[in-house]
C-alpha cells in the first residue's frame, strides 16, 4: 500500500495526513501524539477513525496540522483520517457516517463587518 493523503478542516484549524501501512505510529508536527495532545478526550478523537472501524495499529499516521485551537486541530485530524479509512476501504463509510465523522463541521468565527461593533452588534440608534 503506498501513501494515502487526505485534508481536514475545523473551524480555522486545516490538518494534511498522511498514512500509510505500519506499526500504528501516529506523528502530528513532528511530536508524538501523546506529547502533542496531552488530554485523553483529544486522544481518542483522534483515534476514534481507527477504533470504528478496527484497525488500530495498522497504519502509521505523519500529520501536518495548524491554525486554530487544540480542539480544533483534534477534530481536523479525525476527518481528515476518517477520509483516509475510506479511500481504504469503501465498507469503512457505513460505520464512520452514523457516528458523523465524514462531516466537515462548518461553525466558524463570523467576521466582524465595517462600520459595526462586532460581527452583529450595531451601534446604537440615535434619533437625535
Amino acid at each position: 500500500m503506498e501513501v494515502v493523503h487526505k485534508i481536514g478542516r475545523r473551524k480555522t484549524a486545516v490538518a494534511r495526513v498522511y498514512v500509510s501501512e505500519g506499526k500504528g505510529n501516529i506523528t502530528i508536527n513532528k511530536k508524538d501524539l501523546k506529547e502533542y495532545f496531552t488530554t485523553a478526550t483529544l486522544q481518542y478523537k483522534v483515534n476514534q477513525p481507527f477504533a470504528l472501524t478496527e484497525t488500530e495499529g495498522n497504519y502509521d499516521v505523519k500529520v501536518n496540522v495548524y491554525g486554530g485551537g487544540i480542539t480544533g486541530q483534534a477534530e481536523a485530524i479525525r476527518l481528515a483520517l476518517s477520509r483516509v479509512m475510506c479511500e481504504i476501504d469503501e465498507e469503512n463509510r457505513t460505520v464512520l457516517k452514523p457516528e458523523g465523522l465524514l462531516t466537515r463541521d462548518p461553525r466558524m468565527v463570523e467576521r466582524k463587518k465595517f462600520g459595526q461593533k462586532k460581527a452583529r452588534k450595531k451601534f446604537q440608534f440615535s434619533k437625535r
